[in-house]
């Protein structure tokens, strides 16, 4: 009997193991957006997976690393070497099209939307570390 409950245990503390190690690994492939440019943020930079976003989205990086040229989508070209805050002010102006959190807000929930996936709330993307 005694040597059940020791294989019994071992075998439990092999799967918690293991389990631990696994749901590590899913967590160490989420990305924190970054949020230097806000001033005084209200919450932390949001929290996603930039490789399931990657398949998600068919590889087309333009769709977030997007291009705007005199207000129209430069088809093909990439912003991935560039910040969101390089084109998107914290303030509205005439010439910089949408401010930066209404951007980030636009492309992520209405992408969510469309899709029918993907977290919509604040506290599900902006988890507090």
């Amino acid at each position: 009997m005694r040597k059940y409950f020791i294989s019994g245990i071992a075998l439990v503390l092999v799967l918690a193991a293991g389990w631990t190690a696994f749901s590590d690994q899913d967590s160490q492939y989420l990305e924190r957006l970054d949020n230097w440019a806000f001033e005084s943020p209200r919450r932390p930079g949001a929290v996603f997976s930039h490789d399931d976003h990657i398949f998600d989205l068919d590889d087309d990086c333009s769709i977030c690393h997007h291009v705007y040229e005199d207000g129209e989508l430069v088809p093909d070209e990439s912003s991935e070497d560039y910040y969101c805050s390089d084109c998107h002010s914290l303030k509205p102006a005439p010439d910089n099209g949408m401010p930066l959190e209404a951007a980030y807000h636009k492309l992520c929930r209405d992408c969510h939307f469309d899709r029918g996936q993907g977290p919509v709330l604040c506290g599900e993307c902006h988890i507090k570390e």
